[in-house]
């Protein structure tokens, strides 16, 4: 395959700059971004991705259902954010463990507005640079031409806007985050594609924390989640399906002890979940630029944000 065709293999690893939710912090994984080639990275060379999405949604608690505080008149708290990512990949050609060795950088560029969150009154926007993300070490495996890997471990870096006072106006965590990540991307004939890319989160503490009016430190639990996409390739075109899936596993903790149910806006530990799916449309262009397209909708919602996502990839080789 060409190279400025296989290109597009980049997209399996990102880290950029998430919305906020329903947690101590916001999302640092864009949960939805990967879909095509996950699991496969181009070969040695340098590649620039842009990412740039929009995401809105209403609040949900523990149960799944719609949050409305009196504080706000029972208004729903909503989130709107538009968000462009600025990657860039560098492909070595030094081999580790039968793999060739890469590396990542992205930059986060958010707008965010968020309205109606209870404990605060009306609506606020912020925009700047959300957490920045690296990966110095990554392992890309081509096994044969179906069957393609990638491991390697992003850190997230607290280089976003944070207000421990309004949470509305944060659009970085506060916190570092450590994210080993698997990704796969299986071809068999006839021009099909599964993929997927599985993370395990887990946080340091913010220690420059307030919840329920009491200043501490704040230890959101771990999580497990992927992306996934199921699809074909039709000449320059490829249709598939794509989406997530996010599991908290353990619970969040304030000053040491597990965070308490606030009837109707959280559950006790505060556990997320998600789950969403939808269409996603990829085009090559003759000089091997891709562009890539897809939206996705957000059902099973616990103790978070519920919504859509809109996703526009641009991926070309330096």
């Amino acid at each position: 395959m060409k190279k400025s065709l296989i290109a597009a293999l980049v997209g399996g690893l990102l880290m950029a700059g998430g919305v906020a939710q329903a947690k101590e912090g916001g999302d640092q994984y864009p949960n939805g971004a990967e879909n095509w080639y996950a699991g496969a990275l181009p070969p040695p060379g340098t590649y620039f991705i842009n990412y740039f999405g929009y995401y809105g949604g209403t609040l949900k608690d523990g149960g799944g259902d719609t949050v409305k505080h009196p504080a706000t008149n029972n208004k729903e708290a909503r989130v709107n954010a538009v968000f462009d990512a600025l990657r860039v990949v560098h492909v070595t050609n030094t081999q580790v463990l039968g793999g060739n060795w890469a590396m990542h950088a992205i930059l986060p560029i958010v707008n965010q507005s968020i309205g109606n969150l209870p404990g605060t009154v009306g609506s606020a926007s912020k925009f700047g640079i959300g957490d920045i993300t690296i990966d110095p070490f990554v392992i890309t495996w081509h096994h044969s031409p179906e069957l393609h890997t990638a491991f390697g471990l992003d850190i997230n870096l607290p280089t976003g806007a944070y207000d421990k006072n309004d949470p509305r106006t944060s659009i970085g965590a506060n916190y570092y985050s450590f994210e080993p990540l698997y990704a796969v991307t299986w071809l068999p004939k006839g021009g099909w594609e599964v993929s997927a890319k599985l993370m395990y989160n887990t946080k340091t503490k913010n220690t420059d924390s307030v919840f329920l009016g009491q200043p501490g430190k704040y230890q959101s639990g771990d999580e497990f989640h992927m992306d996934y996409l199921v699809g074909k390739h039709v000449g320059e075109w490829a249709f598939g399906i794509s989406g997530y899936y996010l599991k908290q596993l353990s619970n969040d903790k304030f000053n040491g002890t597990t965070v308490p149910e606030i009837p109707g806006i959280i559950s006790a530990g505060r556990k997320g979940q998600v789950f969403a799916f939808g269409p996603s449309v990829k085009y090559t262009t003759k000089t091997g630029t891709m562009f890539i397209g897809q939206w996705q909708h957000e059902t099973m919602v616990e103790n978070r944000f519920q919504g859509d996502k809109l996703w526009f990839k641009l991926i070309t080789p330096l």
